[in-house]
């Protein structure tokens, strides 16, 4: 079974890669053409990113240099201590849902300094990736495609990734405890 796994793992993105333009080759679909299209609106779509791109990457500094986020830190730090969450990835719990840059950098440093096989490694890694940068990606994404009321989505994605945090913390605990 260990195998089987491994071969499709090695082989399922070349084969993707090898089949899409072949399938679209025999369907007389002009492949290349359609890739230059498709580049040109990409080109178009990141043009209209970049003034929210910008706006977010300002907001995120000024959260982090003001000291808002020590504070929000040092509210939540005793009752996470009273649950046994690591205090080390608190930072990563508020970074995350609001920059994939800056949240992986921070879980490199955790990385480093405390391992990768430590409790406080194996739960920022999971958290890492079950969360999702949703500030970020309605900021962005919504921005750049004229959506203005993303209430709901913004609930959604926060809540799902408050699920996501505490799972990653109780799934390590689980596993690795």
């Amino acid at each position: 079974m260990y195998s089987w796994v491994n071969l499709i793992s090695a082989w399922a993105i070349p084969v993707i890669i090898v089949f899409i333009p072949l399938y679209a080759a025999y369907r007389k679909i002009p492949v290349y053409e359609s890739f230059v299209d498709g580049a040109k609106e990409g080109f178009d779509t990141a043009i209209r990113i970049i003034p929210h791109l910008v706006g977010m990457m300002v907001a995120i500094s000024v959260f982090r240099a003001s000291g808002a986020m020590e504070l929000m830190i040092g509210w939540i730090r005793p009752f996470c201590a009273m649950l046994g969450i690591p205090s080390e990835i608190l930072p990563l719990a508020i970074l995350r849902p609001i920059t994939g840059a800056g949240s992986l950098a921070f879980t490199t440093d955790l990385l480093q300094q405390f391992g990768p096989d430590s409790m406080v490694g194996r739960i920022a890694s999971t958290i890492q990736g079950s969360t999702d940068t949703t500030l970020y990606v309605i900021t962005v994404y919504f921005g750049a495609i004229g959506i203005r009321k993303a209430s709901y989505a913004l609930k959604v994605g926060l809540i799902s990734d408050a699920v996501g945090f505490v799972a990653s913390i109780l799934i390590c605990y689980l596993v690795f405890a």
